[in-house]
């Protein structure tokens, strides 16, 4: 019996084997490989894809989360006053790293039960003095309502305090009257090869519609150059989305939207397979199901089960950013909501594959042994 693998890049590569042969190709010999024509050419066609007015493209998700945060910390006139950033527990890491290499305290929200994602409530709890910003992750694919938090922000009396939104798992998510990237002061993006856009290595990039603030970033990505060997802004860094990878990128961009509705069908199969007991996380925001998420209160002999059946799962993720042994001894704080429904969560969450050359026969087999599992 073949497994089902939970993606496989091999596959992806083969449907675009000519297209990106041939980009590759075509950049390698033009002997221009770093800041060029083609880097220039992404960053254009995926701000407007998004309806922003700037990209600038990095190495990779976490460099544009910390680039984003440290741009967003210099514009911040009380210095050191401001240096908590509220985040959840429950995405993985990614803007936990970012907060401690730029020693700033990460503060953790609970999170909506239903789709695992920020609870507004619960972010709006966390808000201080010491808020220098909040970071919204739209994780597996699924919409926050970040207008529906701005609003509620602002009648807390914390309408000043900055959304950088994570959009590393919902390239070409759409909802709520625009695109994720789009609502909040700034946003992020990775392009790690099994995301929704993936290039096939690293890279990543910063949007926003606010010019000071992309010029910041622009410098803070290059050393923090003014102009060439000129630094004028501290704690900047080497951080390049190279030619190859940009130019690849924008070959894959017109397919966005197909596969994006790709996986929405997998979703949306596995939704009416499961029975009592097994839930697909959703968004009733809108989706592009990067990950296909499920609850269910017995995870391991579901994962069983599944194994049997040949198919393969992960967990996203088994550890809560708060728990990680290795930041143990290192400053957080946990909002005043709490943490329950990401710690309940932590222990049932199981994904099933989803990537768009996943086959029909495949999606079938793994509809059948959801169909099949007695919770």
């Amino acid at each position: 019996m073949e497994i089902i693998p939970s993606n496989n890049l091999r596959r992806h590569y083969v449907a675009h084997a000519e297209l990106l042969s041939g980009i590759a190709a075509e950049v390698m010999a033009s002997g221009y490989w770093i800041n060029g024509p083609r880097n220039e050419a992404f960053c254009r066609a995926f701000a407007a894809s998004l309806g922003v007015a700037f990209c600038v493209g990095v190495a990779n998700g976490t460099d544009a989360l910390e680039i984003a945060l440290r741009a967003l910390l210099a514009e911040d006139a009380s210095g050191e006053d401001r240096r908590e950033i509220v985040t959840v527990a429950n995405a993985g890491g990614y803007t936990t790293t970012a907060c401690r290499i730029l020693g700033c305290t990460p503060v953790f929200a609970d999170i909506d039960p239903a789709t695992q994602l920020l609870s507004i409530d619960a972010a709006i709890a966390a808000l201080g003095e010491r808020t220098a910003a909040i970071v919204v992750t739209h994780l597996y694919g699924g919409l926050v309502d970040v207008p529906g938090l701005r609003a509620a922000m602002s009648t807390a009396g914390y309408g000043h305090v900055p959304i950088l939104e994570d959009c590393a798992q919902s390239h070409g998510l759409r909802g709520c009257g625009g695109a994720a990237g789009a609502f909040g002061d700034v946003a992020t993006f990775s392009f790690y090869p099994t995301k929704n856009l993936g290039a096939l290595g690293d890279g990543g990039a910063i949007v926003t519609s606010r010019a000071a603030l992309a010029d910041r970033v622009a410098s803070l990505r290059q050393y923090g150059w003014a102009r060439k060997y000129e630094i004028a802004l501290a704690g900047g860094r080497n951080s390049r989305l190279d030619e190859i990878q940009a130019a690849l990128l924008s070959g894959l961009l017109p397919e966005l939207d197909r596969a994006n509705a790709r996986r929405v069908e997998i979703l949306d199969a596995y939704a009416a397979a499961a029975p009592a007991g097994v839930r697909v996380v959703r968004s009733p925001h809108g989706s592009v199901g990067h990950l296909a998420v499920v609850l269910t209160e017995d995870r391991e002999r579901l994962r069983r089960d599944l194994t049997a059946a040949g198919i393969s799962s992960e967990v996203h993720y088994p550890i809560l950013d708060c728990d990680q042994p290795g930041w143990a001894a290192l400053p957080q704080r946990i909002g005043p909501a709490g943490l329950t429904a990401s710690r309940h969560s932590v222990e049932r969450i199981l994904t099933l594959p989803c990537f768009p050359e996943l086959t029909e026969a495949e999606q079938a087999r793994v509809c059948a042994a959801l169909a099949a599992f007695e919770p």
